[in-house]
């Protein structure tokens, strides 16, 4: 046994330990950005079909290996097409990697100016039981779905982000994209998330969040019309229930260029938690 053991290490060099891991964080990777959308059960089925074939050559069948052969030449264009949201957030993921974009970003006044404000709106007009949906452009450009709605460029305030989302107002039904610490446009239309589960779960506001965090890097502000929650949303990942000040510093350590997201500490969530557990006591109690 020491022998064998002592072979096969010999036989392992340098070059190809590099090889496993490149290969297992690539495979960790692609999985990690489709985790939590459709994706995930397509692969699975994927997968069954690859093993069925691999077992049907094996076991000499070739009626059904001449099937899946015949089966796999229109099934890859199908996979593209069903694919085509994960393969976008996967190329532009790549294409943020040698971006420079964070050395040209927005100073720490700009990022704490465009916090503060955004904070502010976002629990003037959940305390009115306003909703609202306010999206902060990063590294990925927005205009695609900036053009959806009116350009406005103006500069950004917590007064003007409260008027655009007083009800009946023209543009309050759609979403605010902020540029660089201006309101780009507003009345905006976002892309619905995919991901079922959460589609389910949450309202229009919510899943337009995500739709939009699922395809970019932007950080989403969402006020609850119905229950006056304050989320905040990034990567189509979701924390509810958010004070001003906890949003404030939350979108500032994701603003500025020198600082990490502090929004996914444990913290930063068991606040969240205990906010909104006495936000449904409250609700739950007799009036």
């Amino acid at each position: 046994m020491p022998q064998i053991i002592s072979s096969i290490l010999e036989q392992v060099r340098p070059a190809t330990v590099l090889d496993i891991g490149i290969t297992a964080l690539l495979i960790y990777w692609l999985f990690s950005l489709i985790r939590g959308t459709r994706a995930v059960s397509l692969v699975i089925g994927v997968s069954v079909l690859v093993a069925l074939y691999f077992a049907a050559g094996a076991l000499g069948l070739r009626l059904v290996t001449q099937i899946l052969q015949a089966g796999a030449v229109v099934g890859l264009f199908a996979l593209v097409v069903v694919f085509q949201p994960e393969l976008r957030r996967v190329l532009e993921r790549i294409g943020r990697v040698g971006s420079l974009a964070r050395l040209l970003s927005a100073d720490t006044r700009q990022a704490d100016r465009v916090a503060a404000e955004v904070a502010r709106a976002a629990s003037i007009l959940a305390a009115e039981g306003h909703g609202a949906l306010i999206v902060l452009e990063r590294e990925t450009g927005l205009a695609e779905f900036a053009e959806t709605g009116v350009m406005i460029h103006g500069d950004l305030s917590a007064d003007l982000l409260r008027t655009i989302f007083t009800p009946r107002s023209a543009l309050h039904d759609g979403a605010v994209i902020i540029r660089a610490g201006r309101i780009l446009a507003a009345g905006a239309l976002l892309p619905l998330a995919e991901t079922s589960v959460q589609s389910e779960r949450f309202g229009t506001r919510h899943r337009a969040a995500l739709g939009v965090a699922e395809q970019t890097d932007a950080i989403v502000v969402v006020v609850s019309e119905e229950n006056g929650q304050v989320s905040l949303v990034e990567r189509a990942r979701i924390v509810r229930n958010l004070g001003e000040a906890q949003l404030a510093r939350t979108v500032r350590s994701m603003l500025r260029a020198d600082a990490r997201p502090t929004w996914r500490s444990p913290a930063i969530r068991r606040s969240a938690e205990a906010r909104e557990e006495e936000s449904s006591a409250a609700a739950g109690a007799p009036r």
